[in-house]
């Protein structure tokens, strides 16, 4: 099935919709994701700006940033999903939504928190 007709692409978009309202300065949010990835907040926007330390939150495009929120609550919340899935979907949505730089961008940023952390060296 093709991820732009599969119902839960479809319940992403509106998410990441929701998100975008919810930064413009609409206190409620309608979706109940929303309101999982809103009340998590401050962890995911740490895990952001750790994983995109050259970009401040406040210059982050808000799609950008609407739909990296949303997949670090999926990878750290949810966790019903593979990672793979949750970035090539947050990638999908950076084209639906955005551009070509921010699916780079987007990709660039989840890859960075889910790759494997290496051991210290004693």
């Amino acid at each position: 099935m093709s991820a732009r007709r599969d119902h839960r692409h479809y319940l992403r978009q509106k998410t990441v919709q929701a998100l975008f309202v919810h930064r413009a300065g609409n206190s409620k949010p309608s979706t109940l994701i929303s309101k999982k990835v809103i009340s998590n907040l401050t962890k995911i926007d740490k895990l952001i700006e750790k994983s995109a330390p050259r970009w401040p939150l406040e210059q982050i495009n808000w799609v950008d940033l609407s739909i990296l929120r949303l997949a670090c609550w999926e990878l750290l919340f949810e966790k019903t999903t593979p990672p793979k899935v949750i970035i090539n979907e947050a990638i999908e949505l950076a084209k639906d939504f955005s551009n070509q730089s921010s699916a780079s961008f987007v990709n660039a940023v989840l890859g960075t928190i889910v790759k494997p952390k290496k051991p210290k060296k004693k």
